[in-house]
């Protein structure tokens, strides 16, 4: 994703997929990791600690299921995805065609699906194709540490999502040196090209910034801090004073610093941002959450043809709600999913006119399995 939204917002498991049933889909998983924190990925900003608290560790939804989180409609639903998106893979292991075919982003989703299912390398009904998407994402790191194809223009989006794929693996299997050396390289090029007002933007160098390219890398650095990669404090403190000073004062994000409009797909982004860098208690997200719960109900969206970045705001959107838990979560979820469901084309994948059928089959994929609890980012 340069994308669609840079092009137009400017542990292992315990059982494969094939074996686990849907009591064990909705069980609370607690995978292996290395050098696990004692805490979230880093203590508040100072500037926040007046306003900040952290919930107790069992506040979100990975400690607390809605009811009917699963049905079968929904596991019909993510069957039928899971074999489109294997259909859809490429003999060099990327995913789809035409402009975002070779993308080593989209190729991450994608991963990141199968894994949402059970699936690791060589592992499940889908380990092979984890298995390829890994090996495509090795091919294309750089000396430098980027993670982007040859043709990739605007690379920190893809940059982000592969790096979180990669947190992930390591997070899983720790005795791969090819997945360590490049998580390190690719989070070293993270913390150098972070830019003085704290946020990431289109290209690996510290210029400018904004919210959607900043998500992805909060993110990829929250995984491998779960998975024992050191990220500096001052790194997640200056995001965190970046991502605060976008809000709006309708409690929505805009897209930079500068002034800007508010919009549910970046307000999502942004309260993402912030709990995935440790805040979970915080006025900022308390109004963030109010935006998105009356600026982005899913009877308004519209789907993915009448809402621009449906699948981007879905994504986050829902992650939010997860991580907020409660009533915020079980009031949210029955919507996106039934949702989701619904706009499912026949051949098992979701479309998106601008990214493509793999980017929007991948997103909506990570959605609906989000209570199968498997990816350790997911966790608080």
């Amino acid at each position: 994703m340069i994308f669609a939204i840079a092009l137009i917002l400017a542990q292992s498991l315990p059982v494969p997929a094939a074996e686990k049933s849907p009591a064990q889909a909705q069980a609370v998983e607690s995978p292996e990791k290395v050098d696990p924190p004692a805490n979230p990925i880093v203590s508040p900003s100072p500037v926040a600690v007046a306003k900040t608290k952290p919930n107790p560790i069992t506040a979100g939804a990975e400690n607390k299921p809605a009811k009917n989180e699963i049905t079968p409609e929904m596991t019909r639903s993510v069957e039928r995805g899971l074999a489109y998106l294997a259909s859809s893979q490429n003999d060099d292991g990327s995913f789809g065609r035409g402009r975002y075919g070779r993308h080593v982003g989209i190729a991450s989703l994608a991963a990141l699906a199968f894994m949402a299912d059970g699936n690791l390398p060589g592992r499940g009904r889908y380990g092979e194709q984890v298995t390829r998407a890994l090996e495509f994402v090795l091919a294309n790191k750089s000396e430098s540490g980027l993670l982007a194809a040859e043709s990739t223009t605007g690379p920190m989006y893809g940059h982000g999502f592969a790096t979180l794929f990669l947190g992930e693996i390591y997070g899983m299997n720790p005795n791969d040196s090819r997945v360590r050396d490049a998580l390190v390289r690719a989070i070293d090029l993270i913390l150098n090209s972070q830019n003085d007002e704290g946020g990431w933007r289109y290209n690996p160098v510290p210029y400018d910034a904004d919210v959607s390219v900043t998500i992805c890398q909060v993110m990829a650095m929250r995984s491998a801090r779960n998975a024992g990669i050191k990220i500096p404090k001052d790194t997640i403190d200056r995001a965190v004073r970046y991502v605060r000073d976008c809000q709006n004062a309708d409690g929505g994000f805009r897209y930079m610093r500068q002034p800007g409009s508010s919009a549910w797909p970046r307000t999502a982004a942004g309260v993402a941002s912030l709990f995935y860098a440790g805040v979970y208690e915080d006025d900022s997200i308390e109004r963030g959450l109010e935006y998105l719960s009356s600026n982005s109900t899913i009877a308004n969206t519209g789907g993915p043809q009448m809402q621009a970045h449906y699948f981007y705001g879905q994504y986050y959107s829902t992650q939010a709600m997860y991580l907020a838990g409660g009533d915020r979560w079980e009031q949210w979820w029955s919507r996106v999913r039934d949702e989701l469901i619904a706009i499912q084309s026949d051949d098992g994948s979701w479309i998106d006119h601008q990214a493509g059928e793999s980017y929007a089959t991948a997103m909506a994929l990570i959605v609906l399995q989000m209570p199968n609890r498997y990816l350790p980012i997911f966790q608080r």
